[in-house]
């Protein structure tokens, strides 16, 4: 009997994918594929309503059995890709003596978002260094209107420190609006705008979708909360998207990092999720994902994602050729060409095809290749296809196509080439694997990632077409997540509440980081998360005086009546060697409710010398990773004892107040505390004294990294 059911819906640029999870039992209840409907009045939008309606009839769901139901959405992405924008009414607000400054970095002009595609904005200045004037703000918002302006911002600076003309002015407008605060904390006017800017243009959509998903659902008597993916690799409501869409910027991707992260609880790694049209590329490092600030149509921005690299080739990237020999894959797929994949059609049904070339859509190149068998019936070759021609997707794989119309197909292509079939079959991956390659060879650099020091975990319906090929090619381990097609859409409705902000602060005192950590704890209730299973991690960026709080809580009933989420003593000590990658000598530090922290020694010899190393690895008790440092000292005891022993400490390495602080982490009940980047020892010590003084537990541990 299924009691509790979550629903995820994730929007992939060729299917759209439903999946139904028993939380009771974390079994797959049922899953449901349906072409992503691009061109539907309604976009994506009818496709996750498709795809939801069908998977709940199909699998005979009792609509109050729903607890959740959540997706992913391209709509930000594909609005800005085609320019789908509405035009912004700008007001830039400042005290008048700083007018041309502010005006300079707040009337952005007509942003540029692709050739002859603009994001465009009209513009008006309002001084704040006198009372604000209602009719002055009335007779400013009727001009942008004029102009055109369907939704406004309004940017002010230094609005992050104080808000309240920001809000007055959106009070006053009966348009759309966003202000430059509601979005960021930090400092930079420009980017504020700009941020805004971009978000603002997609309101209007976001709105449309938001109310078109939540009508259709409700027309189904479902009463349960809808929530939408995050770029960041989090959840939040509707309500949010419908004033902050630019938040769900790579939210598919993010999804499906979510997915890989909950379900395999990797340590090191470089995620790879191989769609139909496109390979999404995500570097897993300490056991989180990498996150940095989205660059939009090279337009820097405010809001943080995961670092997700877009690659054009995929399953069903289409061959190409000079008619002489093969000269490229993808980056369009076989679902924009609207062709049946050769490796999914019967034998005969191949017999007497012809190589004939064609443009996939009005204005691409005519070298796209595909077979046409009498009346014009076309189908496509594509990695998928070569995969299979080879044998190499296992049984019952998501790709696994029919082997003798995979191989009649490229015999076909073959012989106009003047090669056999694996050749031609070798030469299409080659291809595809090599772009893939120059990716996460980029990647590996960035993050400073060692060969043979990571795993590939592949993904996506395309993962057995070309990670164990590409894994090969960097000598690595690799492995296929299970459900590895529906991966995305698993990560969508059991990820967990992530809430991060930023906030200009110079010197924080502990009372201040308290403070802020309490407010951003609130957000994350409010938007669903349980509590109990809230944790926190907060961190002080000296030279950029910038204090950043994130928290990570599970969505509310996401542990059933069985605790079937969490994990036991030795589930969690075998994750820790799993991790750690060795088999014995894993120990446990202090018995905590809410957090395992493990330990190891690892000894090391060169030449004559020795080294030693404790790698350090803290798990939640879901078992997913919190903290993981290569190198680390490990003290537990009182608040007291551990006051004074980072006294102790400090006197005995002979630090002085303006010397470099320790990196220091404080696991105390449900919260991680990170003083990694706080600037000085003596304020490192004053903020863990500070700290630990208003403690309610009775033992801590403290981490040091070495």
């Amino acid at each position: 009997m299924m009691n509790r059911v979550r629903i995820g819906v994730d929007v992939g640029g060729t299917f759209t994918k439903s999946v139904a999870i028993d939380m009771d039992t974390g079994r797959i209840i049922g899953k449901v594929t349906v072409p992503t409907s691009h061109f539907s009045q309604e976009g994506v939008s009818t496709g996750i309503v498709e795809s939801l309606i069908k998977l709940i009839r199909k699998e005979g769901i009792n609509e109050s059995n729903i607890e959740l139901i959540s997706h992913s959405t391209t709509q930000a992405v594909n609005a800005l890709l085609e320019g789908d924008t509405t035009k912004v009414g700008i007001i830039g607000m400042g005290v008048g003596l700083e007018k041309n400054d502010i005006m300079k970095r707040t009337n952005l002009g007509n942003v540029k978002l692709g050739p002859n595609k603009y994001l465009k904005t009209c513009y008006r200045f309002l001084d704040t260094s006198k009372f604000l004037d209602e009719q002055e703000i009335s007779q400013i918002l009727e001009e942008l209107k004029e102009e055109g302006a369907e939704v406004l911002i309004v940017s002010e600076a230094y609005g992050v420190d104080d808000p309240s003309n920001e809000l007055y002015v959106m009070q006053k407008s009966d348009l759309p609006a966003t202000a430059g605060h509601e979005l960021t904390g930090i400092y930079g006017l420009e980017i504020r705008t700009l941020t805004a800017a971009i978000n603002a243009s997609i309101l209007l959509k976001a709105i449309s979708t938001a109310k078109y998903v939540e009508k259709a659902v409700r027309q189904q008597e479902i009463s349960a909360p809808l929530t939408i993916m995050k770029g960041d690799g989090g959840l939040t409501d509707m309500n949010t998207f419908k004033t902050k869409p630019i938040l769900t910027v790579l939210s598919g991707p993010a999804a499906s990092v979510a997915g890989a992260l909950l379900h395999l609880r990797i340590l090191n790694g470089i995620f790879i999720e191989v769609g139909g049209t496109s390979t999404n590329i995500c570097v897993i490092k300490n056991g989180k994902p990498e996150i940095k600030y989205v660059t939009i149509m090279e337009h820097p921005t405010c809001i943080k994602s995961l670092d997700v690299r877009v690659v054009g080739i995929a399953g069903g990237s289409l061959v190409r050729w000079s008619g002489k020999k093969i000269t490229d894959v993808g980056p369009r797929s076989a679902h924009i060409s609207g062709l049946k994949y050769s490796c999914f059609a019967e034998p005969q049904e191949l017999e007497g095809g012809q190589i004939v070339t064609f443009m996939p859509r009005e204005g691409d190149p005519i070298d796209y290749i595909g077979i046409e068998v009498g009346a014009g019936k076309r189908f496509a070759i594509t990695n998928t296809c070569a995969a299979n021609a080879l044998g190499i997707v296992p049984d019952n794989d998501y790709a696994k196509g029919d082997q003798k119309s995979a191989q009649l197909a490229l015999s076909i292509l073959g012989q106009r080439l003047g090669m056999d079939m694996e050749e031609v079959a070798n030469k299409i991956l080659d291809i595809s694997s090599r772009k893939i390659l120059q990716t996460i060879r980029t990647l590996m650099r960035e993050y400073k990632l060692k060969d043979n020091k990571f795993v590939l975990i592949g993904g996506g319906g395309g993962a057995s077409v070309l990670v164990p090929m590409i894994a090969r090619k960097l000598d690595c381990q690799y492995r296929i997540a299970d459900n590895s097609e529906v991966i995305s859409s698993i990560g969508v409705c059991t990820t967990s509440i992530r809430e991060e902000r930023e906030k200009i602060i110079e010197n924080p005192t502990p009372d201040d980081i308290s403070l802020f950590v309490q407010e951003v704890e609130k957000i994350a209730i409010s938007k669903g998360a349980l509590p109990e299973s809230i944790s926190t991690q907060s961190e002080y960026i000296g030279e950029k005086s910038l204090l950043r709080v994130t928290v990570y809580g599970n969505m509310k009933l996401d542990v059933g009546i069985n605790d079937a989420k969490e994990i036991d003593d030795e589930e969690a000590k075998v994750l820790a060697c799993e991790l750690f990658g060795i088999n014995e000598g894993v120990h446990r530090i202090f018995d905590m409710k809410d957090y395992y922290i493990f330990a190891c020694e690892i000894h090391k010899k060169k030449l004559f010398l020795k080294s030693r190393k404790q790698p350090v690895l803290v798990l939640d008790k879901y078992g997913h990773v919190r903290i993981s440092i290569e190198n680390a000292d490990i003290y537990s005891g009182s608040p007291q004892e551990m006051k004074e022993k980072i006294h102790s400490l400090m006197n005995e390495h002979g630090l002085s107040k303006d010397e470099l602080a320790p990196q220091i982490h404080i696991v105390d009940g449900k919260r991680i505390l990170d003083f990694s980047s706080l600037s000085s020892s003596a304020h490192v010590l004053k903020a863990v004294t500070d700290e630990l003084d208003k403690t309610v537990n009775n033992q801590v541990t403290i981490i040091i990294k070495v």
